[in-house]
């Protein structure tokens, strides 16, 4: 035994001494076992399989037989261990290791901070610190680990392959062929603004960076800087896709259906932009998945991934202040935060003023009886917004996310005024407008081929208006309350790295209720309509270097009135030269809620706008088709895109065109054609962009039953013309100044020499030719300028200046005519007038 032992460690030594000579040559685990078995009288048990393949360094100047075993356990991922002092077991069971990465980008070579690393199934994990370094222990040998990131292709490994916490092996992530085709261009007039592929736009507010007029990334103020996207009273609530009117915009907020859009009735973006991380507007060739928008679709979506520290800012600007946090409760569960509320209710400022007046110009509010003067008036305005999120990331393949977003306006009217007896009455009337959203969905990646998601969400709108009037000593309640649920469910199925296949199935139920109350005389008029739609779709998308193409299909069946509608899409792209491609796009879609005006029996004067469900007789269900075609060129950054397009929309009613002419109180169905031009030209560099825009199209309604048939649509603008510059006069500080300039909406005149007509008891204004003359040109000139600095390593502020109208242009953007109360003969001119010059300051902390 002695002689054996010696003899071993006389061999180890001049084997050592030969290996080292030879760099380091090492030898199968086998043998080296029989050589211990030899020289110190042990055996040892185990598994051909587990062992055969291995091969080990012999230690160096390690002779003692529980040295060499440690010597074993520390550098082979197998487990050696004493049964007795003869039997010695070899075995993988409950061997555990260290490991550690390094995860990077394929193209960059960059770190990937926030990427997860997770043991497949358990709860072990981790996220890559900001240089893309993850550490992990007491991880079994034979366990796989999964590395994700967003956008990046997951990648499994054993962690034999990543053993040790030193010398961190690389992990090369590579980039989903999705998102390596979803966006053409990064820097599309401003930082945060993207041109995807199949032809829409994506903004992104975390990268916004400045644009004319605005002190925040507003987010329905931005996409008007878009071709073909304008507001005819620029007004959010009026947004006129390509000619159509607002309603016809469907708006998605973590794929929860909204029904409004704007504070302040209209004049700022009711949406909070810095937790709704992007927003992606199409104004054709839609996804076969959305429907329900005849004009365009506008997709917001908040963050989808937890986050791995607290983020967060605070900031005000002169009509609000707002604030908003992520929170990640642990690497699998985050939460996300926002509130905004106005404080004009407790003081106000110029803009406000000015935003007031544009907004309430020609209501109740500003023109009521002369018996009450201004001092006798006290209105009190005010909105707040909240929106709220919770994600779990159950595993690298299964997500949940739940949503809540708030929207409020609330409006109070005091006035009061003294009757002959010298008796002072005081009434106050109110309107508030609501719309408040839920919704969940669940992200789930069966394999690498095929993945789900399912969605579900409720969304209730309300806009109530308690009216009283001094004059008749009346009281006038109204309400409109739309409820809607849906579910959706989206299965994707990765046929090959070029091309894709997305099913799914919708249901929607929609209900709306319009309400009114008379008190003198006793009156009330309720009507309530729900409609149930039940939707599958079917879309191929292939995806190479050269080419692009969308082909769906949607089918839509309403159950009440028995009536499927088919909707084709297309959206095409080639590219025909380096750097010259081919657009052509085409779609069918319907909507079946809409809204009426009525001018007579608004809310306060203020909102004239109610929901309607389609009855599909007097109310059909409006159907659109439409196609496009063009030309992008893109070279040295600078883009020149020419689209035209063609657009019909059957299925409109008089009520919700809201006419100022001898329309006004006719009942009739119709539709409108549309077709026009638009160019865009952006030069963008590392510290500009430039660009002007040009939009020709002409827009003319077809009614049937009313004569003329055919006139102008009330959207129908034949030329508008904007365009801006953007400068980053330093790192820190960019300034914007831009423009626009388009033709008068059209308005109709009353007959000259005839300007009213009686009926009975009833005068009113004896309308011309309708919509036969325009308004005068509309201009506006606006700029912007962004400070930004750190105060430390993790805090940084950003003062912005805008001013919107800078020349102080009277616009008039609306001109009706209303029978004058003095000479029931003649009928006055009543013009509403857009802003006029309204700087704004915003101040931001981020954390």
């Amino acid at each position: 035994m002695r002689l054996n032992k010696l003899l071993f460690i006389i061999l180890t030594c001049c084997l050592n001494l030969i290996i080292h000579a030879q760099n380091n040559r090492s030898v199968l685990l086998v043998d080296y076992v029989k050589e211990i078995e030899q020289a110190f009288d042990v055996k040892f048990s185990y598994s051909v399989n587990e062992v055969s393949t291995v091969e080990i360094e012999r230690p160096i100047n390690v002779t003692e037989l529980k040295a060499i075993i440690n010597y074993l356990n520390d550098n082979t991922l197998l487990k050696f261990s004493f049964i007795n002092e003869r039997y010695i077991t070899i075995s993988t069971l409950n061997k555990t290791i260290s490991i550690c990465g390094l995860v990077i980008t394929k193209d960059e070579d960059l770190p990937l901070m926030g990427a997860t690393a997770s043991i497949s199934n358990t709860n072990i994990g981790a996220i890559t610190s900001s240089d893309g370094l993850f550490y992990l222990s007491h991880i079994p040998v034979d366990a796989i680990v999964n590395i994700s990131y967003l956008g990046y292709e997951t990648k499994s490994l054993g962690v034999t392959a990543l053993r040790g916490e030193s010398n961190c092996q690389n992990i090369i992530l590579n980039p989903k062929e999705q998102q390596l085709n979803e966006i053409l261009i990064t820097k599309f007039l401003t930082t945060g603004l993207q041109k995807r592929r199949d032809g829409s736009t994506q903004l992104n507010s975390a990268k916004f960076g400045i644009l004319p007029g605005l002190t925040e990334p507003d987010i329905l103020q931005s996409i008007q800087a878009l071709p073909g996207v304008e507001s005819i009273d620029e007004s959010i609530s009026n947004i006129n896709v390509r000619g159509g009117t607002n309603d016809q915009n469907l708006m998605l907020w973590n794929n929860i259906k909204m029904y409004h859009t704007g504070h302040f009735f209209g004049l700022i973006s009711a949406y909070n932009p810095y937790l709704t991380d992007e927003v992606v507007v199409a104004k054709n060739g839609t996804s076969s998945e959305f429907s329900d928008g005849v004009s365009s679709t506008v997709n917001m979506n908040s963050k989808h991934e937890v986050s791995t520290k607290i983020n967060g800012g605070v900031g005000a600007n002169l009509l609000h202040a707002d604030g908003y946090i992520e929170m990640p409760v642990n690497d699998k569960l985050g939460i996300q935060l926002s509130a905004r509320r106005s404080y004009t209710d407790y003081f106000t400022t110029p803009t406000y003023d000015n935003y007031f007046n544009r907004s309430f110009q020609d209501s109740e509010i500003t023109t009521n009886s002369d018996n009450i003067n201004e001092s006798d008036r006290d209105s009190e305005f005010y909105f707040y917004d909240y929106s709220a999120q919770i994600l779990y990331q159950i595993n690298p393949k299964h997500r949940i996310k739940t949503n809540l977003i708030g929207i409020n306006n609330n409006l109070n009217y005091h006035e009061s005024f003294t009757d002959s007896d010298n008796n002072v009455q005081s009434k106050t009337s109110s309107l508030k407008q609501q719309n408040l959203g839920f919704g969940g969905e669940w992200d789930a990646k069966w394999s690498q081929k095929f993945s789900t998601n399912l969605s579900s969400y409720y969304s209730k709108y309300n806009v109530d208006a308690v009216d009283f009037r001094i004059e008749t000593d009346q009281k006038l309640t109204q309400s409109n309350e739309v409820l809607e649920t849906g579910i959706k469910l989206n299965t994707n199925y990765k046929i090959s790295d070029k091309l894709k296949l997305l099913n799914g199935y919708q249901f929607t139920e929609v209900g709306i209720l319009n309400e009114t109350t008379v008190s003198a005389p006793s009156l009330t008029r309720t009507k309530k309509d729900v409609l149930l739609n039940h939707a599958l779709f079917s879309e191929l998308e292939y995806s190479s270097n050269t080419t692009y193409l969308r082909l769906g299909v949607r089918g839509n069946y309403f159950e009440k009135f028995d009536k499927l509608i088919i909707e084709p899409r297309l959206n095409f792209r080639r590219q025909l030269l380096k750097r010259l491609a081919l657009k052509i796009q085409g779609e069918f879609k319907n909507q079946s809620a809409t809204q009426v005006i009525d001018f007579q029996d608004d809310f306060l004067g203020v909102e004239n706008r109610r929901w309607i469900l389609a009855n599909n007789e007097t109310i059909p269900i409006s159907e659109s088709k439409q196609a496009s075609m063009g030309l992008e060129y893109d070279k040295n950054n600078l883009l020149i895109d020419i689209e035209g397009f063609y657009k019909t929309v059957d299925g409109i009613t008089v009520s919700n065109q809201g006419f100022y002419n001898n329309f006004q109180f006719l009942n009739a169905i119709g539709g409108y054609e549309v077709k026009g031009l638009e160019f865009l030209a952006n030069k963008t560099g590392n510290y500009y962009s430039v660009w002007v825009s040009y939009t020709y199209s002409i827009n003319d309604y077809e009614f049937n039953s009313l004569t003329p048939s055919f006139f102008p649509n009330n959207v129908d603008i034949r030329h508008s013309v904007a365009g801006a510059v953007n400068l980053d006069v330093l790192d820190n500080v960019k300034v914007s100044l831009g423009g626009m300039y388009r033709s008068g909406r059209p308005f109709t005149r009353p007959v000259e020499g005839n300007e009213t007509l009686q009926d009975g008891n009833n005068t009113f204004v004896n309308y011309d030719s309708p919509n036969a003359e325009n308004l005068d040109y509309f201009m506006r000139l606006d700029g912007s300028l962004s400070y930004r600095f750190n105060i430390s390593n993790n805090v940084n502020t950003i003062l912005r200046v805008g001013v919107i109208n800078i020349l102080d242009r009277k616009n008039t953007i609306n001109k009706y005519y209303e029978v004058d109360p003095n000479d029931a003969n003649n009928a006055i001119e009543i013009e509403n007038k857009s802003l006029g010059l309204t700087p704004n300051i915003s101040w931001r902390l981020q954390f």
